[in-house]
């Protein structure tokens, strides 16, 4: 390697940013291990209910350790070596209940116990309720331009793709049954078996107990819901395997070497890496997450469909603020709700105009490196989208034709192109759900209008019109002492509820000069002559 190249390695080999250290596990493998020509890293979907955001989480976080690891991998060493990203829908699993947010309820629940393939789409879309919601989750991700190879369990359960890992399962079942039957109730031991028999006479996934496990022939029989006794190949789709079991022979079967997951599932993650440890594989590396909460602190279900979706996101800000959310902190849960939007709008903002002044070293500490695969962007937007939303406010805009005047006093060279359109869009929408519902504007006493009278005469001051926020915001801090506002802030309370219907706004120097002294001298007597 050159020296620069080698410099550039040793930077990253000893980053604090959570996904390098992610991908020195996964480096370390193979000096713990046989080195391999090929990496796996995946993440599993399961598709009973709508894609969320903690789907999302997992594929975009996976994906920042994927090329931590990419660009760790010594090619000195390896110069083949390559990498994947599978995303694995559990598409075989049963439905287990109905999820509450989705149309034709009575209907659906005639498909208790059947496969998800094999239960029909509920929107009419489809040709099942899983392959809906695989749709759903290949169209977001496509969306954002990951790069991964998408597996549904079905199809490798029928395909053959598990057929060397299932004969495994029938060749160790005892083993495995000594691994989960201790972690059992004792009535659940008594009809507990790694493999759950699809029904050849109703096609239903049957949790039955198997009467006899046939390791030479590869087949189990079992008695059917109309007590006739049937044996079935373990293969070919006619079985699939209990879901804690089904998750260490899909790391065998896949050679998956790193993926994450809840820490609610801290306990049976434990149990599947022995099941792979039994099957003859090695457990891939793995991070623990938190999940994201809901406003009033409650884990965000798919089938509640409590929290924020996918899409409300997306119709109030840029897909960039929601990776940048996602980036931080994966071990510390979060509330993920509406009033958070603009917040990681304008961190994500920040960084983006902070990474052209940093040095290599903080370069690949930013998230936004990570985000963005080492090329981050230009800076997004010329203003933030605080300032946007007070823009929105005041102008009372509905297309970002109507904002754009103002826009350009702030930043004289911003372009009103299509990425612009959108980006003003999105606080458009945000501040038309969410913001106008909430707006309260305070009833004004007759000393509180006096003094903002009086603020008026001085906006009006013809010697005034063109001085900019500094001078603005001294301005208006002198007035306000000298009407007996002893304390600034409730000055300023007072002209963000007269002017925006909320306690607390953008700079008001900046404000005022952005829109013109006019056109607040205006707003503000139109205030105190209600």
């Amino acid at each position: 390697m050159s020296n620069f190249v080698c410099q550039e390695w040793t930077m990253m080999m000893e980053s604090t940013a959570w996904p390098f250290e992610e991908a020195r596990k996964v480096i370390h493998r193979d000096t713990t291990h046989h080195p391999k020509s090929h990496r796996i890293f995946s993440t599993g979907y399961g598709p009973s209910g709508l894609p969320h955001m903690g789907t999302f989480g997992e594929v975009l976080r996976t994906s920042m350790v994927r090329f931590a690891f990419q660009k760790l991998r010594p090619l000195h060493l390896y110069p083949e070596q390559t990498s994947e990203l599978l995303c694995v829908s559990d598409d075989m699993d049963g439905l287990r209940k109905v999820p509450g947010n989705i149309p034709n309820q009575d209907k659906m629940a005639a498909y208790i116990g059947f496969p998800l393939t094999e239960v029909p789409d509920p929107f009419q879309k489809y040709s099942s309720f899983a392959a809906h919601n695989n749709a759903k989750l290949q169209k977001f991700l496509d969306h954002f331009k990951f790069e991964y190879t998408f597996l549904s369990a079905t199809q490798a359960y029928k395909s053959g793709t598990f057929d060397k890992a299932l004969l495994k399962v029938l060749e160790h079942h005892q083993e495995i049954l000594d691994i989960i039957l201790p972690t059992l109730r004792e009535e659940r031991r008594k009809t507990y078996s790694p493999f759950l028999p699809i029904s050849p006479l109703s096609g239903k996934i049957l949790q039955i107990p198997i009467q006899n496990y046939h390791v030479d022939k590869g087949t189990v029989s079992f008695l059917d819901e109309d007590g006739s006794l049937q044996e079935v190949p373990v293969t070919g789709g006619n079985c699939k395997l209990q879901w804690k079991v089904d998750w260490g022979a899909r790391w065998y079967a896949l050679g998956v070497d790193y993926e994450m997951y809840g820490k609610d599932l801290i306990e049976s993650a434990k149990l599947a890496k022995k099941v792979c440890n039994v099957l003859g594989g090695t457990p891939p590396e793995m991070l623990v997450y938190e999940h994201f909460l809901d406003h009033e602190g409650r884990k965000i279900s798919k089938s509640v469909g409590n929290g924020l979706t996918m899409e409300e996101w997306l119709r109030y800000a840029p897909l960039e603020s929601l990776a940048y959310f996602m980036y931080l902190n994966p071990g510390r849960a979060k509330r993920i709700f509406f009033d958070i939007i603009p917040k990681a709008v304008d961190d994500y903002l920040e960084l983006l105009d902070a990474y052209p002044l940093q040095s290599a070293k903080e370069h690949i500490e930013n998230p936004v490196w990570h985000m963005h695969q080492g090329n981050p962007p230009k800076k997004k937007s010329p203003i933030t989208f605080s300032m946007l939303l007070s823009l929105v406010n005041i102008c009372h805009a509905e297309t970002p034709e109507h904002l754009w005047y103002f826009i350009q006093r702030y930043v004289p060279d911003a372009m009103l192109n299509e990425e612009m359109k959108e980006w003003i869009q999105h606080g458009i929408a945000y501040y038309q759900d969410r913001v106008l519902p909430q707006k309260v504007y305070p009833e004004l006493l007759e000393e509180e209008k006096k003094s903002l009278l009086s603020l008026v005469t001085h906006l009006k001051n013809p010697e005034f019109l063109e001085r900019d926020a500094d001078f603005w915001q001294n301005k208006v801090y002198e007035i306000g002492k000298s009407c007996g506002f002893s304390q600034g802030k409730q000055w300023f309370s007072l002209l963000y509820g007269v002017l925006l219907g909320q306690t607390q706004g953008p700079r008001m120097g900046t404000l005022i000069h952005l829109f013109g002294p006019l056109k607040i001298a205006e707003d503000l007597e139109k205030r105190c002559s209600q």
